[in-house]
């Protein structure tokens, strides 16, 4: 196992402990911090992240490497402190770069928007990241590799900055004093993902926010004008597959509609909100209202329940898929990763409300069953103990059970029935 498997595997529990603790202290103080189907949302849209980064991780690792291995000025030994040091300060820098362009170049925002859809600020969405980031970020980090920085350095590091701004995601943590000053703290995190004026595309920082005061980008939390969170084009879903494509969808309209083939271009790299003239006086939007309603599609408590059990039985396949990948033949990687994809899609439109939400999920769970009932096996397993194969079958099928009870339930009460927020 290589350094970055043995963080990753040291982390994840720690991340769904403190998401535990986050919960409990919130239920302490009587805050209400969780929303079920945006945690859900939130955290499927993580495990796409993680599906996308076993196709992708090759790929943009070997562009590193080889930029390495043909362009680099120094032999940095990966043995040294100061190269270690300076490489974690050098990828925090290049990443404060990346996260503004992420904000101020309309295809880079579409990748990094994912991150801010959420209207919840919780260590969830801290694990709300994009499945398309990886197809222009590498970018940013060439300089690393051409300086001559060794790529388990460059691996690491960039570990080390990512699982630092895990903690910063929260609203129970408050001040911190000098810290704020220095670092990114979850203060100056909150105004970073706040769509108010005073806060908008403020704030990028990774570990240091210094960076921010040296490119005045930096903006303190003032406690007079509390941060709301989301987007200024709100996503309005719990569709994972449409968060990380409606930015590219929106900004591929526009392009088709715009009449100068200047504008066409222009648009996919001028800032986020940018429209030619002809496109918005012909095909306007609404104005943002920060005011606005959030998502929160009402669901029973019994389904409400239900999706987050699902969740968690899903969350266990993708950990399994992150496991397999090290192993299983390419076609069974992706047939798993759609199926992953899907269930994630399936389980979005039931949290949503749609009465074809629940034909969705039984589908999926009918194809869940499927699976170990005619082969014997999982993906990546080819012969299982039949008493295991039982149980594969058996969850799905009561699954599929307490789904129908539960759908009847709900319409046959017609809204009598006590509902939540989901």
């Amino acid at each position: 196992m290589n350094t970055q498997e043995i963080i990753i595997t040291w982390a994840t529990p720690v991340f769904f402990a403190l998401i535990a603790l986050e919960l409990l202290v919130a239920k302490l103080r009587g805050r209400v911090v969780y929303h079920s189907s945006d945690a859900i949302n939130s955290l499927g849209l993580g495990v796409i992240s993680q599906i996308a980064a076993v196709f992708s991780k090759l790929l943009t690792l070997g562009i590193y490497a080889w930029c390495v291995q043909h362009f680099a000025v120094f032999a940095l030994p990966a043995n040294s402190i100061w190269v270690w040091i300076s490489a974690l300060l050098l990828y925090d820098f290049c990443y404060y770069w990346l996260h503004r362009c992420g904000h101020e170049v309309n295809i880079l925002w579409a990748a990094h928007v994912v991150h801010h859809q959420s209207e919840d600020y919780n260590l969830s969405t801290a694990l709300r990241q994009t499945g398309s980031g990886v197809l222009l970020g590498w970018l940013f980090y060439l300089p690393m590799a051409v300086i001559g920085y060794p790529l388990e350095v460059f691996v690491v590091v960039a570990l080390i900055d990512l699982l630092y701004q895990f903690w910063v995601h929260t609203e129970l943590v408050g001040r911190l004093g000098w810290f704020d000053r220095v670092f990114c703290s979850p203060s100056n995190h909150r105004a970073h993902h706040a769509v108010n004026d005073r806060y908008l595309d403020r704030n990028y920082g990774g570990i240091l926010i210094i960076w921010d005061r040296l490119f005045g980008s930096f903006v303190e939390e003032d406690d007079t004008d509390p941060p709301i969170y989301g987007t200024r084009s709100p996503l309005r879903s719990w569709n994972p597959l449409w968060a990380n494509a409606e930015v590219y969808w929106a900004t591929l309209k526009d392009a088709w509609h715009a009449r100068r083939w200047r504008d066409k271009l222009l648009i996919w790299l001028k800032p986020p909100g940018w429209r030619p003239a002809d496109v918005a006086e012909r095909f306007p939007k609404p104005a943002f209202d920060i005011q606005r309603e959030r998502y929160a599609p009402q669901l029973s408590r019994g389904l409400v329940i239900y999706s987050l059990v699902q969740f968690a039985l899903l969350l266990g396949m993708g950990v399994q898929f992150l496991d397999l990948a090290k192993h299983l033949p390419a076609l069974s990687l992706i047939g798993y990763a759609i199926f992953l994809l899907l269930s994630l899609y399936a389980l979005g439109a039931l949290t949503e409300g749609h009465r074809g939400g629940v034909g969705l999920e039984l589908a999926r769970l009918l194809a869940t069953a499927a699976i170990p009932l005619f082969t014997g096996g999982w993906f990546g397993v080819a012969h299982l103990d039949m008493r295991i194969v039982g149980a594969l079958v058996a969850i799905p099928v009561l699954s599929a059970l307490v789904l129908g009870w539960l759908s009847l339930g709900t319409h046959g009460q017609a809204g009598s029935g006590k509902t939540i927020p989901g």
